[in-house]
């Protein structure tokens, strides 16, 4: 599956493993990803593709705040 803006992901390597995230970019080799809240949509993580695990499930990144993503992205985290 191919990453898109809006991707929902769950990091598997690093200090943020286990943790879910919300693609804001991405290309070949590099993805930026944001939880709101220790990573903000203004200040979003570089992390390898290598390193994430892509989900079914995709966020409409347009005009969402940190608050919002935070709400939606907890979902998933409780649903494990």
């Amino acid at each position: 599956m191919k990453l898109l803006k809006g991707s929902v992901v769950r990091a598997e390597a690093g200090r943020d493993g286990g943790k879910y995230f919300a693609v804001v970019e991405a290309d070949e080799k590099y993805c930026l990803i944001a939880d709101g809240k220790s990573r903000k949509l203004s200040a979003p993580k570089r992390k390898n593709i290598k390193h994430i695990r892509i989900t079914d499930s995709m966020i409409d990144l347009n005009d969402i705040t940190d608050k919002k993503l935070r709400n939606v992205l907890k979902q998933f985290s409780s649903a494990e």
